[in-house]
């Protein structure tokens, strides 16, 4: 009979580690939801909405106070280093010839969807079921809109690598065009999430990033190599808490402090490293702290409807956006369809920015539960269309 509260927090961590990756290995899941995606189904199943919702009494017993807390804890440190590695991946070095092409692009990927969306973020502000509290309609409906745009880039590495086309010529291409979007995405969501009542300290943490920006980069140089990462995470750590002194939020800070850096200065494999144990060794507790955030009961569909309606809208606005791009590059349609669907792949992005509107209370629970079944869904069809498509177009062109 387990007593303490630390007790039950290893059998937590044994369940949030063990499950998923029995699943993933037995079931070969790889195919369309690599490990990182089912441990994020795991987090919510084991949330209220399935696992409280069967096993109350269980759930109450396991999931009390003092677990919670260990659990947000470390949570909150896993997602900050996560959000610094999609800063550090995002490559904004690119030739003058692509300058217009990839910006163009990016732009296209992220706006179509977002107008599109507008008017179903207005219609779910009507009424209290969505829109958190603290929020005004503008920073509601613009927020619901972003969400619908972004791409989780850490994740499109994944799922790229695990289609053998990262180096290829369009998976150099969706990275650049979801790199230039998250700097977009991150750039609005710091202006929803302007706090007027702290403009001053929001204007003196720009003004210290700014300056930052440019002599962390220098001061990189000089260190050795094995002084570059612990560098690193102290770096993370000083953005992470200038953004929350600011009123932004710490996960904003975290995405800038991994911007700053040049990926190459710590080292390609280091980086790769850094993303890959990040994920396996804490992301699951940040999984299921977002589960137990949700708010929906297994035997109420409306909360799966929402998802799969707001899936199919942000799919055709994405895709008809790149389709827009092709046009506007007069680059090759077909490209444009695959591409489309490459940059539908939102998981862990999406949660983290559901998670900082959550936060916020500019979203209900409701509404963030929605908005995770959605980035569920998004990222899980993206690999098998991807994989189809592409063996697709290898028969035609080997018939040409």
């Amino acid at each position: 009979m387990l007593r303490s509260a630390t007790e039950y927090y290893l059998l937590v961590l044994l369940g949030i580690f063990t499950i998923p990756y029995l699943i993933w290995r037995f079931c070969k899941t790889d195919g369309y939801a690599p490990l990182v995606v089912v441990q994020i189904i795991a987090g919510v199943a084991l949330g209220p909405g399935v696992f409280g919702y069967l096993f109350p009494n269980a759930y109450t017993s396991i999931f009390s106070p003092d677990v919670i807390t260990m659990m947000a804890g470390v949570a909150t440190w896993a997602v900050v280093l996560f959000v610094s590695t999609a800063g550090l991946e995002i490559d904004t070095h690119i030739s003058k010839s692509e300058f217009k092409e990839t910006v163009s692009t990016a732009l296209f990927a992220l706006f179509t969807p977002l107008i599109i969306s507008l008017p179903i973020g207005h219609l779910l502000s009507r009424g209290d079921r969505w829109m958190g509290e603290n929020a005004s309609e503008w920073q509601f409906v613009l927020s619901i809109g972003m969400a619908m745009s972004v791409t989780a880039l850490p994740i499109l590495v994944l799922l790229l690598d695990k289609m053998n086309i990262l180096k290829s010529d369009m998976g150099i291409r969706a990275l650049r065009y979801a790199s230039f979007d998250d700097i977009a995405i991150w750039t609005v969501f710091a202006i929803i999430l302007l706090d007027w009542g702290r403009v001053t300290r929001q204007v003196a943490f720009f003004i210290f990033y700014v300056a930052a920006f440019v002599l962390i980069r220098k001061l990189f140089v000089k260190l050795k190599q094995e002084d570059r990462f612990p560098a690193f995470l102290i770096w993370i750590i000083v953005c992470a808490l200038g953004a929350d002194w600011s009123g932004l939020h710490y996960l904003v800070g975290g995405f800038l402090a991994g911007l700053a850096i040049d990926e190459k200065l710590i080292g390609h494999e280091v980086a790769a490293n850094f993303r890959k144990y990040v994920l396996l060794l804490v992301m699951p507790v940040f999984f299921l702290n977002t589960g137990l955030k949700t708010d929906w009961e297994i035997n109420n569909p409306t909360i799966i409807i929402i998802a799969i309606g707001l899936f199919a809208i942000q799919a055709f606005g994405k895709i008809l956006g790149i389709k827009f791009a092709s046009i506007f590059n007069k680059w090759d349609g077909r490209d444009a369809i695959t591409i489309g669907w490459l940059l539908q792949t939102k998981a862990l992005i999406e949660i983290i920015f559901c998670t900082i509107m959550l936060d916020k209370g500019i979203i209900t629970g409701q509404m963030f539960t929605a908005l995770l079944f959605m980035a569920i869904i998004s990222t899980t069809v993206t690999t098998p269309i991807v994989s189809r498509r592409l063996a697709t177009a290898a028969i035609q062109k080997h018939f040409i």
